[in-house]
This record gives structure tokens, sequence and C-alpha cells, in this order.
């Protein structure tokens, strides 16, 4: 019986000098990421975020850092801030923009502003999703030219990054469908609504008669046969959000070099029909237009009041019919008019929006 105990205590003791430290130790359990509230004005309704992407702390902080990531380009010299600028309203000033290789884009870099809120992305709505869209410029061979695989695997080889995965979406290994998630993360985040004209529908400022005579005339569609006079702007950019994110073809051009939504849907009749942008933050914004053909907020009310080309085809039947007088072919604004729709663009600049530290480049490890 002795010997018989001893053998089992041989092998009680076999067994714990054979097992491994790991075998020993309680299994952590992988942080849980923690869930990040984004600020908005109580005017807006909460924007819809994807179930497969829902916001954290982690995540944000991740994919703000891959936003000023120079390895998410071809030959690590740009990052998507270097074409959205946050002191310009995440734009950067140009017509086109000058990618890796030295080649212009053709057409000019949106600003990125509540785009939580958004259906679709680009001038044409080429993408239905913020995950979607960060693809387009990173893989563009006239932009940042960039495969996304390529770039994870150089980002897995930092000491920074695979740490930042893992506590954004649980895991180590950098995919590119992790990188478009955090960046879309953080481009959610980017919220402007604290202008001058946000805090007088808040009740917190006031806005001149000329600021105040110039929103009324934005707003307003025109009708002479009441005399009322308008600037037919919110037709297009109307709401809070200073877009009704349709596309419409407002008269620049007879010829299309660039068919715009119709190069998207097929569609003959999308031809020359862009996105109408949000105007928040409009002033710090220019050059304007697809192409940045008009350099000023001034050469902008002066297409719409003088310069619409009436034969171009599917023109907007919204820019057609809009005159302050009757049989009118053009807006006819006068010049005061135009003044002051200017001034009041101006109230939609937020220059806390412009200088929000949580959206600038991250600079420490």
């Amino acid at each position: 019986m002795k010997q018989l105990y001893l053998l089992f205590l041989f092998i009680y003791l076999l067994c714990l000098a054979c097992s491994s430290p790991e075998d020993k130790k309680e299994e952590v359990p992988t942080p849980v990421p923690t869930p990040f509230q984004l600020q908005f004005s109580d005017r807006f309704q909460p924007p819809a975020i994807p179930e497969d992407n829902p916001l954290t702390v982690e995540g944000v902080n991740l994919g703000r850092r891959l936003f000023y990531e120079k390895k998410l380009s071809g030959n690590n010299t740009m990052s998507c801030g270097s074409c959205h600028q946050q002191k310009l309203a995440f734009t950067d000033g140009q017509a086109f923009s000058t990618g890796i290789d030295g080649q212009q884009t053709t057409r000019s870099a949106m600003s990125l502003v509540n785009l939580a809120w958004n259906k679709t992305f680009n001038w044409a709505g080429e993408a239905n999703s913020l995950e979607a869209q960060a693809r387009i410029p990173i893989e563009n061979p006239l932009e940042m030219h960039q495969n996304l695989d390529e770039a994870g695997r150089e980002l897995q080889n930092t000491a920074t990054y695979p740490r930042l995965f893992q506590k954004a979406f649980g895991t180590s290994t950098i995919t590119s469908d992790l990188m478009l998630k955090a960046l879309g993360q953080f481009t959610r985040t980017l919220i402007s609504t604290n202008s001058s004209y946000d805090k007088y529908r808040a009740g917190e400022a006031s806005l001149s008669v000329e600021e105040l005579e110039g929103m009324q005339l934005f707003f307003t569609h025109p009708d002479p046969s009441r005399k009322l006079r308008g600037g037919n702007c919110g037709d297009c950019h109307g709401s809070d959000f200073f877009t009704l994110q349709q596309f419409h073809n407002n008269g620049l051009d007879v010829d299309f070099t660039d068919k715009g939504r119709g190069a998207v849907t097929g569609k003959a009749t999308d031809n020359g029909r862009f996105k109408a942008p949000s105007l928040r933050n409009i002033a710090v914004t220019a050059p304007y237009m697809h192409d940045g053909r008009l350099k000023t907020l001034e050469e902008v009310l002066d297409h719409y009041n003088e310069h619409i080309q009436s034969a171009s085809p599917n023109l907007d039947p919204l820019i057609i019919e809009a005159s302050n007088k009757v049989g009118g072919k053009a807006l006819e604004l006068t010049p005061d008019e135009k003044a002051k729709i200017i001034k009041f663009l101006h109230t939609l600049t937020d220059e806390s929006f412009l200088k929000d530290e949580r959206f600038s480049e991250i600079t420490t490890p």
C-alpha cells in the first residue's frame, strides 16, 4: 500500500514539474474598449453608427493616429491630413491636391465636417460609408498610392500600432478592414456645431442686421409674384447641416469633362451632377466647386446670379426657376444682397472646430 502511495505521489510531482508557467497563470481577460460619446447640437438627431463599428475611445484614438500616419502612403510622405488640414476645415486650399507621385487629383479636396450624418461621400457619392470612403484616397494612384495590405505590414512592424489595435479591437493583428474601421471612427467625430450662427440659434449670441438679412436671403426661394426676394441657397444647402446631401448640376458647364454622379450611376441624366457640400466653415475652404474654379465667395455668388449656363444638360430645376424678377432668366440679386449673403456665410465659421486639439495630430508615441 505504501509503495502504491509513493507511486501516485511521484506521478503528481512529475506532472507539476512538467507543466508550463502559462498553465499555472490565470487567463487575463481582453480589455473591453470604452464607449465613445459623440457631442453635438441638440438640434441634430443622433447619427446612425454602423453596428459592426461602434465608436470607442480606443478606436477613435487609433483612427486619429492613422489619419496623420504617413505610412498609409506609398512612399511614406503623405497622410490623410496632408490634403485635409484642420485649420482649413480639413481641406487644403488648392483647386486640385498633389499626390505622392507629383500628379494632381481631378477634384478639389472636400471639407470633412459632420460626416456621421452623411449617407454618401465624395463629390459624386462614390462611397456609401466612411469605411469605404477611406480606402479610395489611400489606394488612388493620383493620391496616396498605397496598397492597404502593405500599409498594414508596415504598421505591424512598429512598436506602437499592434498595441493600439489590441486596445481598440482586441487583436494585435493589423488588417485593412480594421484600419478602415478606425479611420471611420475618427472621422465621425469631426463635428462642427459651435459657429456664430449656432450660438445665435441657441440664444447665446446675436447677429448683425446685415447678417440676419443675409440669412433670410440664403434660406428663401425667390417668388417675385409675391415680392419675396431670395438667394435660393437653401434649396440645395438647407438644414442645420447646410447641405441636403443631394446631387445637382449647378450650371457650370455645357460640356462635361467630369461626368460627376453620372460616372457612378451610368445614367446620362446624372451627368454633370455633383453633391452639394456642407457650407459650414465655407469662408475658410476656398477655392470652390468640385474643380476649385471659383476662387472667392464673391465669385460663387456671381456665378449663381449671373453666369449660370442655361444650356447645360440636366440643369437643376431649382436653379432654372429661381429669379427675383418676373419672367427673369437669372437670379437677379443686387450687389448689396450678394454682400449680405456672404456676411451670413461668414457666421458659419466655427473657430473652435478649426483649433480643437481632439482633431489634431498626436505627436507623442
